[in-house]
């Protein structure tokens, strides 16, 4: 069953310096035994764990006394689409992101996971492209076939403005907090218009540098 939006679920979180967007793809190296348990959960019964931005703090537990890090409000769920154990001893898996979510609430469990109450985002609107995003496509058709990205097997339309937005926000060079602002627009449109406005303000840096 499809979670409604504002259900409240508890799900495992995965803090990381990261943002995920809604139907991208993140190949993640593991070797902390509270993740390794976690995959094994999620895999048995096919649920979600949630990806958030580390606001403070740092993704690895070295020590018995380290804190939880300090997390941004909004993350973004994913499903294991696939596993490998490596020749290292890390265990490499690929995830697709799913829905937006925000955390309402955390817990620590006795393996130090991460456990949020979270509300699922409404799904955003559907949406067209315009003349004003042409740019931007061709930057996205640019980026994907990159041979470093086309190994991420990213699922793109070209004709959708959500599918626009989301790939390029995830692609862009910019700061992971930057990435938090975008993921956390409600719509395509208002995060194309952000879209265009880092655009122009990349060109503008780098034509400075020369």
């Amino acid at each position: 069953m499809i979670p409604k939006a504002d259900d409240i679920t508890e799900i495992p979180l995965f803090p990381l310096r990261t943002v995920l967007f809604p139907y991208g793809t993140l190949p993640l190296r593991i070797f902390e035994t509270r993740y390794i348990d976690m995959v094994r959960r999620c895999m048995r019964d096919g649920l979600p764990f949630g990806v958030v931005l580390i606001r403070q703090g740092v993704e690895a537990r070295l020590q018995r006394d380290d804190s939880q890090p300090d997390i941004f409000g909004v993350g973004t769920a994913a499903l294991i689409a696939d596993f490998n154990p490596l020749s290292d001893g890390m265990l490499g898996i690929v995830c697709r992101a799913t829905r937006k979510f925000r955390v309402h609430g955390t817990r620590e469990q006795a393996d130090h996971l991460l456990l949020g109450d979270v509300a699922w985002l409404p799904d955003e609107p559907l949406g067209e492209l315009g003349a004003e995003h042409r740019g931007l496509t061709e930057i996205l058709k640019d980026l994907v076939v990159h041979p470093l990205i086309q190994k991420l097997g990213l699922d793109v339309d070209f004709s959708d403005a959500r599918s626009v937005s989301w790939r390029l926000s995830e692609l862009l060079p910019i700061e992971p907090e930057i990435k938090q602002s975008l993921l956390q627009l409600p719509s395509p449109r208002e995060r194309l218009t952000e879209l265009n406005r880092l655009v122009s303000k990349l060109r503008g840096e780098s034509v400075g540098k020369n």
